[in-house]
């Protein structure tokens, strides 16, 4: 089971362990939550890697939670040093990534959508 949604409930729930990993700008994610009918929120867990690419959203809003690792966070051109047990607020049009070996939990809202990934490249 990946996602349990009993009918006309007003929870769901996702097993993030049985979800499989998509490529993404910042390595592997594994997104929970992504055909929510309302859209409020997904949930991503996402293992950065070396090629983390920088992007923005026009409407997304995001918050990084750093599990495991070391690394920073670049926030539109600022370098910040970031390690487990820290949050990063992301804002639309701030144009960020992750590098460093890290694991960080994600929660986009509204929900995520690929259309609103946006490269300056």
């Amino acid at each position: 089971m990946t996602e349990h949604v009993p009918p006309n409930a007003r929870y769901r729930v996702a097993d993030l362990s049985a979800i499989e990993p998509v490529r993404c700008p910042c390595g592997w994610a594994k997104r929970a939550f992504t055909d929510d009918p309302d859209g409020v929120a997904t949930l991503h867990i996402t293992r950065i890697e070396a090629d983390s690419r920088a992007h923005y959203h026009k409407k997304l809003t995001e918050v990084y939670y750093i599990l495991e690792g070391q690394g920073h966070m670049e926030l539109d051109g600022e370098r910040i040093a970031v390690r487990p047990g820290m949050a990063v607020l992301i804002k639309p049009l701030c144009r960020h990534r992750a590098v460093g070996e890290l694991t960080v939990l994600i929660v986009p809202t509204p929900a995520f959508d690929e259309k609103d990934e946006h490269f300056d490249e």
